[in-house]
């Protein structure tokens, strides 16, 4: 068998259905699955227990037996997946009716707080070439796609009584009607951490209560229009990151913060805006839940959930301060949105730290929020090292950091696991099973989605022309690695039935711009139509296919 560039060399059309992809030239890009597949097998069976793991802290160790690892060991229906979002893949941002969303009007007023400087108007075109990323999903094995809505694209001016837009709201059917004739189940989010600017110039978005209406108006809308053929829906994702990165680092959209250390806002307040965004976000959630429930769910048969972003924590040592400030961070973390999903109130070490800066919710508001799910969406990326500080150096600004150093460098200068290309993660297969293990013995053992998990890499490839597909050994290893501990999380009796790589393709990265990649695909931002299999694309399609 001829390598990938003897073929690439011998064969132009294949290269030129490389640098020009349409529709019509799918089939030729799925041949180069084919031809790479066996070249570079490597990265099916490679683990991060060799030489990537080789500086991390030995206490650290998590990687999973080098065994081979198949989609049979997993349940009959698990579904498998890969997942883009409309701000960060869809472009078109001016087209068809489309107005700014918070993250268009923060893009372009903090292109400084953007890493390359730059906004998502391109992402990787997905608006014009949904066909061919649905396409490119089926080719390798995926059961399952995940993307999300644009509120502002089917209601620019943010509220149903501003008027809705048709071609936003079929744009959506056509997606849904793709992904179902594929055969692939639609995973669908309703807001990807880019609400309706015009909401914010009104009255502060998620700052105010007065967002839950317009929410419930607008999913009230998705639901009548694509309920009938959406089974999955997730509210809001990552509201952990929307009050944290929005409104107390400053550093995503809408950037409010006090300015204080390496933050700097033009307004804000760190100390207070957090938790009320929280708040609203969990009552907005609660109220859509309700509707669902209420008006559709029962002819409709569908599934509701929020996905929440989580870290797993490691105490620094092994004293009793450090300890608990694991716990107190997993609690910020993760705490500060499931307990309310669970019991109907905040944690009690947020409701010790914060006082009366945080929101009370009245009886009947934790009647609505109590058990408002029927799934639970995890987010997982990282674990950190934790280690105790003196309470009193910085109380006014109440988050994991503001009570422990959190961070991926141990006191002898050790990562957890390997580091990425962004500076926030590094690779800790294990704390999936651990942190799994935590919710299912702490809140009922609930139904649980991996609905992301990935690896950034720094995109430094040689295009054009590629003579062989990108090489990001690190990313299949990780996901071989995450998936081998989520099986072994569903052998202990979590209930796990879904695992979504994010993201199927390149696209624009909160707050990393195109500086970071995190995609099953290669997408070039100069010509996005420009789609191209990684390796890990080739793991991916190889654990799920067999070939």
């Amino acid at each position: 068998m001829k390598t990938v560039r003897e073929e690439l060399a011998s064969n132009p059309e294949i290269r030129t259905s490389m640098e020009r992809p349409q529709t019509c030239n799918l089939l030729l890009l799925l041949v180069l699955f084919l031809l790479v597949s066996d070249e570079f097998v490597l990265g099916a069976h490679a683990s991060l227990s060799s030489t990537s793991m080789a500086n991390a802290h030995p206490k650290a160790a998590n990687s999973s037996r080098n065994y081979y690892l198949r989609r049979s060991q997993f349940p009959k229906g698990f579904l498998f997946g890969a997942a883009t979002s409309a701000y960060q893949h869809e472009g078109a941002t001016w087209e068809d009716g489309r107005r700014p969303s918070i993250w268009d009007a923060y893009a372009h007023a903090n292109p400084g707080k953007i890493k390359d400087g730059s906004t998502g108007d391109v992402g990787s075109d997905s608006y014009h070439l949904y066909k061919d990323d649905i396409a490119l999903a089926k080719s390798l094995g995926l059961n399952t796609f995940r993307f999300s809505l644009s509120w502002s694209r089917i209601l620019p001016r943010g509220k149903l009584s501003g008027g809705i837009n048709q071609k936003g709201l079929q744009h959506y059917n056509n997606v849904i009607n793709e992904i179902l004739a594929q055969g692939l189940t639609p995973f669908l989010s309703l807001v990807h951490m880019d609400s309706p600017q015009c909401l914010d110039d009104e009255y502060g978005g998620f700052l105010s209560n007065r967002i839950v209406t317009d929410f419930r108006d607008y999913v009230d809308l998705c639901f009548k229009e694509y309920g009938d053929r959406v089974k999955y829906w997730i509210t809001i994702n990552e509201p952990f990151t929307v009050a944290k990165g929005g409104y107390y680092a400053g550093d995503l959209a809408p950037g409010r913060c006090t300015s204080h250390g390496n933050f700097t806002c033009d307004e804000g307040e760190s100390g207070t805006e957090p938790y009320f965004v929280g708040h609203n976000l969990l009552l907005a959630h609660a109220t859509a839940v309700q509707l669902y429930k209420q008006k559709y769910q029962a002819t409709q048969k569908g599934f509701i959930g929020m996905a929440m972003n989580v870290d797993w924590y490691v105490p620094m040592t092994s004293s009793g301060r450090d300890k608990s400030a694991a716990r107190d961070a997993l609690d910020y973390n993760f705490g500060w949105f499931m307990e309310p999903l669970y019991r109907g109130d905040y944690p009690e070490s947020m409701k010790q730290y914060v006082g009366g800066r945080l929101p009370r919710f009245s009886k009947q508001q934790s009647k609505l929020i109590r058990n408002s799910f029927d799934f639970i969406g995890i987010n997982y990326y990282t674990a950190r090292y934790v280690k105790a500080l003196d309470l009193s150096a910085n109380r006014h600004l109440v988050l994991p950091e503001s009570h422990a150093a959190v961070t991926l460098i141990d006191d002898k200068g050790k990562p957890i696991g390997p580091l990425t290309a962004a500076e926030w993660m590094a690779i800790y297969p294990r704390g999936l099973c651990d942190l799994l293990l935590h919710i299912k013995n702490t809140y009922q053992n609930p139904l649980i989605y991996i609905t992301e998990n990935g690896v950034p890499d720094a995109g430094n490839y040689t295009y054009p022309p590629l003579v062989a597909p990108p090489n990001d050994n690190l990313r299949a290893s990780s996901i071989r690695d995450h998936l081998s501990f989520l099986r072994r999380a569903m052998r202990m009796g979590v209930n796990v039935k879904g695992y979504i790589v994010w993201s199927l393709l390149d696209g624009f990265e909160l707050g990393e711009g195109y500086k970071t990649k995190f995609g099953l695909f290669y997408v070039d931002v100069k010509d996005p139509s420009v789609r191209i299999p990684k390796m890990s694309a080739i793991w991916y399609r190889k654990f799920l296919t067999g070939h």
